[in-house]
């Protein structure tokens, strides 16, 4: 049982954040002022990519502890997320956590402690 907690706390940490990266995309664009077309739509495509890739991680481990926690597959599955949210938490070390704006330097911290509530989940 606390196992299942564990994977309902890491999903919704990962859908809440996911959802806080999609409200701000529009003034997130226009944050860096005025750039080209081409690079507008490339920084919406990639806000709104990490948005939904957390919304759907977040549902996935959801998913995966309300049907069959402690099923094979569902152990497979479990281990993709945490390796996707500790890759995804390196890249925004080394790119986010350089930016001064807070929320930035908290993907890296969200990303690895989502991904250690997994590994809890699989393992207690």
């Amino acid at each position: 049982m606390i196992n299942q907690c564990m994977l309902f706390i890491s999903s919704g940490l990962l859908v809440l954040w996911g959802i806080a990266h999609l409200f701000p995309t529009k003034s997130v664009v226009k944050g860096f002022g005025d750039i080209s077309d081409d690079n507008r739509n490339i920084i919406t495509m990639e806000w709104i990519n990490e948005g939904v890739t957390l919304v759907f991680i977040g549902a996935i481990v959801s998913a995966v502890s309300a049907i069959d926690h402690n099923g094979r597959a569902s152990f497979f599955i479990l281990w993709i997320c945490f390796f996707a949210l500790n890759l995804l938490s390196v890249i925004s070390f080394f790119t986010g956590f350089k930016i001064s704006f807070i929320p930035f330097k908290l993907c890296p911290v969200i990303f690895t402690l989502s991904s250690v509530f997994i590994l809890l989940g699989i393992y207690l």
